[in-house]
Parts: structure tokens; sequence; C-alpha cells
């Protein structure tokens, strides 16, 4: 039995995807519905639609609550820098990681995004082919090694 089977024997891992990027929002989604297990990626564009899904308002009443966030910092609005700090402030989210998936190789970015409590920060190379085995990567990480909490 695989580790990931032994954390979650019942329920497929919940993914929100937070990405402003149509396209390299698509190719995390075809990759991570690549994975020999069941999980599930619901993707929202902005930091506002993010913390409603978080806290279940607006359109996104009863969706599942996320297992793991892959989230870009550039976003429109209220930006992935935010949203980590939000999220990462908030008694009753700040346990569910955050994978910041991002262009911005800038070191600050990558010492701020520590500073805000990511769990572990991945620059995007701008290769498409890099690009899907990065996402592969986390996918094989973050969803069949590491035991994350039940939400």
């Amino acid at each position: 039995m695989s580790n990931n089977q032994n954390n979650y024997p019942y329920r497929p891992i919940e993914v929100l995807l937070v990405e402003d990027s149509p396209s390299d929002a698509n190719l995390t989604i075809r990759e991570f519905s690549k994975a020999k297990i069941a999980n599930k990626l619901y993707w929202v564009e902005n930091g506002e639609d993010a913390m409603d899904y978080l806290h279940g308002r607006g359109e996104f009443i009863d969706v599942a609550r996320p297992d793991l966030i892959l989230l870009d910092l550039n976003l429109p609005g209220m930006d992935g820098r935010e949203v980590l700090a939000e999220v990462k402030a908030d008694i009753d989210l700040k346990q569910i990681p955050i994978v910041i998936l991002t262009t911005s190789t800038d070191e600050e970015d990558v010492l701020r995004s520590y500073n805000l409590n990511a769990n572990c920060y991945v620059s995007k190379p701008i290769d498409i082919h890099e690009f899907m085995l990065a996402v592969q990567r986390i996918n094989e990480f973050w969803l069949t090694t590491v035991k994350l909490p039940h939400n």
C-alpha cells in the first residue's frame, strides 16, 4: 500500500491551484491528472477568489477544504504574497501546506515567502518541458511522499 493510501484511504487529496495564467494552469492540471493517485485539483485565477474558496464564500459555498495549495505570487488584485500572509495568519487555515509556484526568481520573494511560512518555493521554468517536470516533482513529493494533515 502506498504512503498516499495510508494517509487518505477513503478520499482523494484536494488541491487548490491559485494561478492567473490559463496556459500555466492548464499544464499544471494536465500533469496532476496524470498521477496514479486519486486527487482533485480546483483552479482559481486570483487572490480574492482563493480567499473566498478557503472561507467557503460566494460561489464556493460547500467546497472541500484543500489539503494543499499551489500559489502563484504575481496575481492581479490581491497578490500571492497577501494570500500567503492571510492564510498563515488564520488559525483555521494555517496548517494547509502552501507551495509557491511562480515565475519569480527574486531572492527577496523567496525570503519573504519563507518568512511568511510558505512550505516550499518553486520557480517556474521557462521551458515547457522543464515546467511539466517541475509540476510532476511537486505532485510526486507532496501527494505521495509527504503526510498531509487531514482537514
